[in-house]
């Protein structure tokens, strides 16, 4: 989601991120062939992941460190324990990293901040469901674009190092990069997988792109993500797409009832061409016939080419939403109410 002006109820939130341009790097992009995957062009199936994502640890951005339960809090894992019996397998935990690292990419961690993430994270996991853990970060550390990939590297190590023995974590290498060096978000993507493998770590990986992860532009923007490699060839391409006028996600008007599929065919043809497999980690729509339709038919359309569409989380569960229209926390969110029985059937 891009900026929005859309508050939870109980603090002040923008996705926001600082929107200055990186600085220019000389250094050219990994010529490294890509690893291939192995797929069935059109086979029809289920995902591997579906679920929601969790907000809240990474609320309030701008009150740095803030105060649990105030300005940001952890997931309810009551309502975690709803979706899971529903059907749900995957939640997208999003956390700060200036929270969790507070002196810098390559101090220690917060023990409090850590002790809530990891409560939730044990939790999720020990029900046999999947935690992805997203630095909702947008490139960024303190509002600075981070340009030290070595510092960055350092950081997912010690972060992997916490989980490596949880098969059911995913490391998400940092949330909706934008207005970077395109070279530049390739070499953070690169060094966080070899941060995480350098650990140990065997899990799974799910690599963002730049101008927002957008699948709407991702052959025009991230086609030079096809260089990462991973020797474990464990890595899943996250885009996010939203269905109002300039996919921001902050509208709950949707442009057409075709919308979803449209946006979404050339990042299926890019993964496909390239041997990759993709995730779409943030989606939704407003509560709305025309949304309804449109959410429908990007998701079943994700399932018919479900050969390289491998999950989906949708945009977001969350204790702080509110009246958010994107809602999915049971049972009082927006979203929640009007798209649970349609999502359930695409577990």
């Amino acid at each position: 989601v891009k900026p929005t002006t859309t508050a939870a109820a109980a603090v002040t939130t923008s996705k926001a991120a600082v929107t200055s341009a990186a600085p220019a790097t000389s250094a050219k992009a990994s010529s490294a062939p890509a690893a291939s995957v192995s797929a069935t062009p059109g086979k029809t199936g289920k995902f591997k992941w579906f679920g929601s994502n969790q907000s809240g640890a990474e609320f309030g951005q701008g009150t740095l460190p803030g105060t649990a339960g105030k300005d940001y809090t952890f997931p309810d894992t009551t309502k975690v324990d709803t979706l899971i019996s529903q059907g749900y397998n995957t939640f997208r935990l999003n956390f700060l990293m200036e929270r969790l690292a507070p002196n810098g990419l390559t101090g220690s961690f917060d023990a409090d901040y850590l002790a809530g993430l990891t409560k939730a994270i044990t939790h999720i996991t020990s029900a046999g469901a999947s935690v992805v853990l997203d630095p909702h970060n947008y490139g960024r550390f303190n509002n600075n674009i981070i340009t030290d990939t070595a510092a960055f590297k350092t950081f997912f190590t010690n972060w992997a190092t916490l989980f490596k023995s949880n098969d059911k974590v995913i490391f998400d290498t940092n949330n909706e990069y934008n207005s970077m060096d395109q070279d530049l978000v390739l070499k953070l993507n690169q060094a966080a997988i070899d941060g995480i493998r350098a650990s140990g770590a065997t899990n799974y990986i799910w690599v963002e792109g730049n101008s927002w992860t957008g699948a709407h532009s991702w052959v025009s923007t991230n086609d030079n993500m096809k260089a990462l490699t991973d020797p474990l060839n464990k890595i899943a391409y996250e885009m996010h797409q939203y269905l109002d006028s300039d996919s921001s996600g902050t509208s709950e008007t949707c442009v057409s009832a075709t919308v979803g599929v449209e946006r979404v065919k050339d990042a299926t043809e890019w993964l496909r061409s390239n041997g990759k497999v993709g995730v779409l980690g943030e989606f939704a729509g407003g509560a709305n016939d025309v949304c309804k339709e449109a959410v429908t038919g990007l998701l079943d359309y994700l399932q018919q080419n479900s050969d390289v569409w491998i999950g989906a989380t949708t945009w977001a569960a969350g204790p702080m939403w509110g009246s958010y229209m994107y809602s999915f926390e049971p049972e009082t969110g927006v979203a929640y109410n009007y798209y649970n029985d349609l999502l359930k059937t695409y577990q």
